[in-house]
Formats: structure tokens, sequence, C-alpha cells
């Protein structure tokens, strides 16, 4: 059984959090009385986010979106890791059952998984998923030892990192066999700036598999 909810200042967060519920119910209705009847009758969001779990990075917020409008993923630092099976099953179900039109993989700079990769300090349980980030500077090594500027480095092991799961995207069963069956999928790749507010496209998007490796292609 859950003990009650004593009244210490560390809890005043906690209580805000339902005050401001409370609020938002109460502003919402006003400014348009059938929207919560409206949005309960489901969902057909046209796009599928996969983004970084970061607090400062909300899809609808900085895309000036509605909720109902962006399927959203969050993990550390934005990773397609084709053994996830919660990233994977997330992608099937948007595409296979919401039918998205978009995936984005959506990074930002200044991301602490991404800074926390290019260290050689442990952190823990989650050293085994940076270590998908590590992999990502091995096939890029060269470029990023060439950049000096730290931050610099790390603003392009962010954009890299975004390429590479766009990549790994592609390469899902998920949107393969979605382009095979001639269904309209795109996948693009994004970096956030949280110092502009500015979206990057990397201009990597995919609508089929002609520029994959033949490796990755399934028949």
């Amino acid at each position: 059984m859950c003990a009650k909810l004593h009244d210490e200042p560390n809890n005043e967060l906690y209580k805000s959090l339902l005050d401001g519920n409370k609020k938002f119910v109460e502003n919402t209705l006003k400014a348009d009385p059938e929207y919560f009847s409206n949005l309960a009758k489901g969902q057909s969001p046209p796009v599928l986010w996969i983004g970084c779990a970061d607090s400062r990075v909300p899809a609808n917020q900085i895309t000036n979106t509605a909720p109902g409008e962006i399927f959203v993923h969050r993990n550390i630092a934005n990773m397609v890791v084709h053994s996830d099976m919660n990233m994977l099953s997330v992608l099937d179900y948007a595409v296979n059952v919401l039918k998205v039109k978009h995936v984005i993989v959506t990074g930002h700079y200044g991301c602490g998984g991404i800074i926390a990769a290019m260290s050689n300090q442990q952190f823990g349980l989650i050293d085994n998923w940076l270590r998908h980030i590590k992999d990502v500077y091995r096939l890029h090594a060269e470029e990023l030892d060439s950049i000096t500027d730290e931050e610099q480095r790390t603003d392009r092991l962010v954009e890299l990192n975004v390429i590479e799961n766009v990549h790994n995207l592609c390469a899902t069963s998920i949107v393969q066999n979605a382009w095979e069956k001639g269904q309209f999928v795109g996948v693009h790749g994004w970096v956030y700036s949280l110092k502009t507010g500015i979206i990057k496209d990397m201009q990597v998007s995919a609508y089929d598999t002609d520029n994959m490796e033949n490796v990755f292609k399934f028949k």
C-alpha cells in the first residue's frame, strides 16, 4: 500500500503538477469546450518523432503542433537500435497501424548522451546504451578526431549520430516492408539547437532503398 503524501517542501513541486493540470484543463475548455471529447475519439498522427529524452526538446512545442499530430518515442540520444523492442514496437505501430507519412529522428546540440559517450568515464548501466553512440564515433573517427574544438566536435557527433540512425531506420524490416508495399514513408534526420530554437534538416531524407548498401536490403 502506498504511503500518504506528507506535507514536506519537496512535495510542493509534485502538487504543483496536479494544480497545473487543472489550470490546463480549465484554460483549454474555455478556448474549446469540445477539445477533450474530440481528442478522445482517437489519433491519426502523420508523423512519428524519434527524439531524445532531454526535457528541453518537446516535439509539439518546437514544431508548433497540437496534441494528436505527432506520435512520439524518446530515449537517450535519439537512438534507433536494431535490438530495441520498445522502439521497434513503436515504429511498427506507427507505420503499420497509424500509417504515418514521416518518421523523423531528431537530435539536439548539447546532448548529454553524446557528451557522455565521448568521454572515457563509466556512468553505470547506461554505458551499455552509450556503446551505440561510441560505435558512431568509431565509424567517423577520422573526421571527428580532426576537429580540435571540443564543442564543435560534439556538435558534429550529434549530427553524425542522427544520420546513422536514419540509416538504421531505413534498414529495419518495418520500413522496408512498407516501401515494398508501396506505402509512403519518408525517413528524415533533424538536429535542434537549444541556443536558437531552430531545427536543422540534415538533408538525408529517404523514401526507398535506392541509396542503401545492398547488404541491408531485404528481398
